[in-house]
């Protein structure tokens, strides 16, 4: 028995280093290297493939939680858009750039972040002399949360949900796309012919993440069209009706 757990916590030991790596950026080849894991192995844990038990587990230590907050599903599409991670002397921090003109995005941010985490600091603080504001938390566990994180921009590599995130979107559809419109989408109000006219706007750089949009609202019977290579609008009456339900104008 006692063979069996060193076993376990050396392999725990390496996915959490292995995981540590790539949140810094290194390479597969240089994570298998100075981990002795098979780069074809990090590849896999790179796309959310984590092995279900141990400490880099695919259903984090807080899994339980996360089914309960809804909150993750919210902080899910707002990191998509806004959200990085980044290595920290003992933990990672999770940032979100958000537009200082939305004080109510911001303040949800940080309550989101509060509830998913509880007993962690979360802070907002002014990003230079832009019009935007800092939303932040240190955790160890960010990049097993949100496997989507990785080296480069979100639009230069492939943007793929775990499993267990798909399971938790199945049942929180619009509150993930509440996020993904608080981060890259406005509601806007235009005068088509002189008749107030309502509409939903999505723009993105990552195909992966449109087609995520776009997922979530054919589940949810929205009708949308693509008028542009990056943006995803939402014109009919009925289907803005239902996004004003859960996302509204933004505040």
């Amino acid at each position: 028995m006692a063979k069996r757990t060193c076993v376990r916590m050396r392999e725990d030991a390496q996915v959490r280093e292995a995981l540590a790596l790539m949140a810094a950026g290194r390479s597969d080849s240089e994570v298998g290297h100075r981990t002795g894991v098979p780069r074809t192995t990090v590849r896999d844990w790179r796309a959310g493939k984590v092995p279900r038990r141990g400490q880099g587990s695919l259903e984090p230590v807080y899994a339980r939680e996360i089914e309960r907050s809804r909150s993750y599903i919210y902080l899910l599409g707002l990191y998509l858009g806004d959200g990085h991670i980044s290595p920290g002397p003992r933990a990672e921090r999770l940032r979100f750039t958000l537009d200082s003109s939305y004080p109510g995005i911001i303040d949800e941010c940080l309550e989101a972040l509060r509830v998913l985490v509880p007993g962690r600091k979360a802070w907002r603080g002014k990003r230079g002399s832009s019009a935007c504001v800092d939303v932040a938390m240190y955790y160890s566990r960010w990049s097993v949360l949100f496997p989507q994180h990785g080296p480069g921009r979100k639009h230069c590599r492939p943007i793929v949900l775990a499993r267990w995130q798909e399971e938790l979107l199945a049942r929180n559809h619009e509150l993930f796309l509440r996020g993904l419109i608080h981060s890259d989408g406005c509601r806007t109000v235009a005068s088509d012919r002189g008749r107030r006219s309502v509409r939903y706007h999505f723009s993105n750089r990552s195909e992966d993440i449109k087609s995520l949009y776009c997922a979530s609202l054919d589940a949810l019977g929205v009708r949308w069209t693509r008028p542009s290579d990056r943006d995803i609008a939402v014109y009919r009456q009925a289907s803005v009706r239902y996004l004003d339900t859960f996302v509204g104008p933004k505040y």
